[in-house]
């Protein structure tokens, strides 16, 4: 539905900003969730040790950090639009490169590649949500944007595994990258230009002065535990369930698809919630299935559970721990310095997450029968820092809730559009 001009600038109404941000979130979710599942077959094709699966991942997410630090320094200068086109089509490069991958190196300078550019059209995307959806309905926004964690589950992941059985773990990446040039074109074409936050990059504070706000450290290393504890355990669990739970490969799509089926209603439900009730409360629950999730499947190793509910319980609760984070995290910059704090976000995540992953290929050991040795050590490592997250996130709420009072944003996105789009809760 459009929406008539206003402070935004915008024609177009905060739904369609939601459809195309979640495509494109989509597109870098999946470039980055399908090289997981896919590992052990490309792994057999290209003579990789399943055990530095994690170096893989950890060469996207290292990549990624890097950008992260350098885009915080200049995003908030460009157009959201611009930015946005950009960091897909690098996306997109990347992609295709990994898919004519011959060996361990090659796939890694790949990843690299994608990392580079992955890493700032997430932090792009996210403030652009920031930009053009109010506070008190931000929750709800990010809960439906980050449910593309959900469908790149439901729909890509196990279509990505049809699609390597039916012509090799290099199609996947020829077919994300394919949907990822229609989504940059789309951002081109269709997408508003957003530059009013350009007027005010002067008011920015130094970097470092930045970090020492202690709502944005706090924030920051909530980022970290969140990050560090899943993937720790995330680049290994196609491989450990195959090879020490003997999970066939032929049923790993129906995993998948059911993981990421309920993992994203759980989510759009938190978006509500979260704006209800807060998001320490969300990451407290969550957390908590975590820990028993992680614990009984990795930790104690019980071989009565059954993978499919412990799967699933997984893959919603780190998806609802995301959720409350972000959310919460959407209110910590000033408007001017949305892009500088994601891209900041950004590369603390990645950071985090090549952290895990490489932690875990550290750590484990591939034994002659194909098995991983040394899980129940990640796991612990991935408990203890999963913890951390509902007291950090408490200590930011109360330290947003000591800001004295905002004016209004200049550029949020005027009444006509919030009334078309998103109804409050």
């Amino acid at each position: 539905m459009k929406a008539p001009q206003g402070a935004t600038g915008l024609g177009v109404s905060e739904r369609f900003m939601l459809l195309l941000v979640s495509a494109v979130q989509f597109v870098n979710i999946l470039d980055f969730m399908i090289v997981m599942p896919l590992g052990p077959d490309f792994a057999k094709d290209l003579d990789i040790p399943i055990s530095q699966l994690g170096l893989i991942g950890g060469s996207y997410t290292a990549s990624a950090s890097v950008s992260g630090v350098l885009g915080s320094k200049f995003l908030d200068r460009f157009d959201r639009r611009d930015a946005l086109a950009v960091t897909m089509f690098g996306l997109v490069l990347g992609t295709v490169a990994a898919g004519f991958a011959r060996d361990l190196p090659t796939l890694m300078l790949a990843r690299v590649v994608a990392g580079a550019f992955g890493g700032p059209a997430t932090s792009v995307a996210l403030s652009v949500i920031a930009d053009v959806v109010p506070p008190q309905r931000r929750g709800r926004a990010l809960g439906i944007v980050m449910g593309a964690f959900g469908l790149a589950s439901v729909f890509g992941v196990p279509l990505s595994l049809e699609l390597a059985r039916i012509g090799g773990w290099r199609l996947p990446f020829f077919a994300v990258a394919g949907l990822g040039l229609l989504v940059a074109g789309g951002a081109i074409w269709k997408m508003p230009s957003l530059r009013l936050h350009m007027l005010h990059t002067e008011q920015r504070s130094r970097i470092i002065a930045f970090l020492r706000e202690p709502s944005v450290m706090f924030s920051l290393s909530a980022t970290f535990s969140v990050m560090v504890a899943s993937f720790c355990v995330i680049p290994n669990i196609s491989a450990y369930l195959q090879h020490n739970r003997g999970y066939p490969r032929e049923h790993l799509g129906m995993l998948y698809l059911v993981g990421g089926s309920v993992s994203y209603v759980a989510m759009r439900a938190a978006g509500i919630y979260i704006d209800r009730l807060g998001s320490t409360w969300i990451a407290t629950a969550a957390t908590l299935a975590f820990v028993a999730a992680v614990g009984g499947m990795f930790v104690l190793e019980w071989p009565w559970l059954p993978v499919m509910p412990i799967f699933v319980t997984l893959m919603t609760v780190m998806a609802l721990r995301n959720v409350a984070l972000n959310t919460l995290s959407s209110r910590v910059p000033k408007p001017h310095e949305r892009a500088r704090f994601m891209s900041l976000q950004s590369a603390v995540q990645h950071m985090a997450a090549a952290l895990g992953a490489m932690l875990s290929s550290t750590l484990l050991t591939e034994l002659p029968d194909k098995r991983l040795a040394g899980m129940p050590t990640v796991a612990t490592f991935s408990v203890v820092m999963a913890s951390f997250l509902p007291f950090l996130l408490r200590y930011v709420e109360r330290q947003l809730s000591l800001r004295p009072a905002q004016p209004a944003e200049p550029w949020t996105a005027p009444a006509e559009v919030a009334r078309a789009s998103i109804p409050p809760a």
